[in-house]
């Protein structure tokens, strides 16, 4: 087991975002997240991710590390216009101090190799997001989690997405937040939906 999350509890008002959620998560394995818009799916991972603190409950990396880590590709790419697209990946390691190196490994893993030098203006969507993938890929998490990652493209792109998410697969444990059934039959070993903050059901 590399991830146990227990009775995760998160509320804006009287508005129960993330309402006891639980769920363990073995290393290598793809978590799919499906439910309605509204239903805590991205509440759920800017929690796990940090970005928002939790009322209660408890997120426990199990794997006997001291701690771990979780990387976040948004919806929206989140991309700095003014940096080019090895700008955008290697940022975060360059503040944090630590080790950029494979940036050109990564760029190669999600075949941006000839588009390093070009800026956010000049890619496409789905270059737009393979950017963002590589980006969070830099920092090695021990958790890689996608916030509809292919809500913004047409079927093409979203294949090639896909293809990305399923290269991985085995090797880097994934969270992914969907509302394409399609992309939850073809990338998940599990799957959850959620609904009015609930986990409703996980195999």
């Amino acid at each position: 087991m590399l991830l146990r999350v227990s009775n995760l509890c998160k509320s804006f008002g009287a508005v129960k975002a993330v309402d006891d959620v639980s769920f363990d998560l073995k290393k290598g394995e793809t978590l799919a997240v499906i439910g309605p818009s509204g239903g805590g799916k991205s509440t759920l991972l800017r929690v796990l991710n940090g970005l928002e603190r939790p009322d209660s409950g408890s997120i426990e990396f199990t794997n006997g590390a001291d701690g771990g880590t979780f990387g976040l590709v948004f919806q929206e790419y989140n991309l700095f216009p003014q940096y080019s697209v090895l700008g955008n990946i290697t940022l975060a390691p360059r503040l944090l101090k630590k080790n950029y190196a494979h940036a050109e490994e990564i760029l190669a893993k999600v075949g941006l190799s000839d588009k390093k030098d070009n800026y956010p203006s000049q890619l496409s969507g789905g270059q737009k997001q393979r950017t963002a993938i590589a980006r969070a890929l830099m920092l090695k998490p021990d958790i890689l989690c996608f916030d509809e990652p292919t809500s913004a493209l047409d079927p093409k792109l979203t294949d090639e997405i896909v293809g990305i998410i399923k290269s991985m697969k085995g090797e880097q444990t994934i969270i992914i937040v969907t509302h394409d059934m399609d992309v939850m039959r073809e990338t998940a070993d599990k799957t959850a939906t959620m609904d009015n903050g609930k986990l409703l059901w996980a195999k």
